[in-house]
């Protein structure tokens, strides 16, 4: 029985232009489409929207602020298999997901109600760490009481 459709083969093994047709096409630099980013609107617009959502307005909403600084977080069952004999020291967020078995002596900038609750439970303690914002605050007004200082001196 012939067969009606047959399969296009993707591979071009021993052809001579490999699917680009006449062998005067695909032959100089009048193919490639433009330099850089030229056709982003036009002909390689689908390139943009797939690899690059939100370049041309496809899928960005609102604002983000560039100096966002995200904290970084732990679950309490990590500390418990992280901690040995001593305080555990982590700069940043302690989270309440899972267990702790042992009492640990935990140092972190924030806690949340959860964590306190179990890390005192098993008898640990929590100690609240400065961070970085409150420090430059805390400069900020020490700068000031400098000045007025000065200014009292005059």
């Amino acid at each position: 029985m012939p067969e009606r459709f047959k399969k296009k083969s993707g591979k071009f093994r021993g052809t001579r232009t490999c699917g680009g047709g006449d062998p005067k096409n695909r032959r100089g630099k009048g193919c490639k489409g433009g330099w850089g980013r030229a056709g982003m609107k036009k002909h390689r617009f689908t390139y943009a929207t797939k690899y690059e959502p939100g370049k041309f307005g496809s899928g960005a909403h609102g604002f983000i602020r560039p100096n966002k600084k995200k904290i970084q977080t732990i679950n309490i069952y990590e500390i418990e298999n992280q901690a040995e004999k001593g305080p555990f020291i982590f700069y940043g967020k302690v989270l309440g997901n899972g267990e702790i078995t042992q009492p640990v002596e935990v140092h972190a900038f924030a806690f949340t109600k959860n964590a306190k609750e179990k890390i005192e439970k098993v008898g640990g303690k929590i100690e609240i760490l400065q961070s970085t914002t409150k420090s430059k605050e805390k400069n900020a007004e020490t700068k000031e009481a400098v000045k007025e200082q000065d200014g009292d001196e005059e």
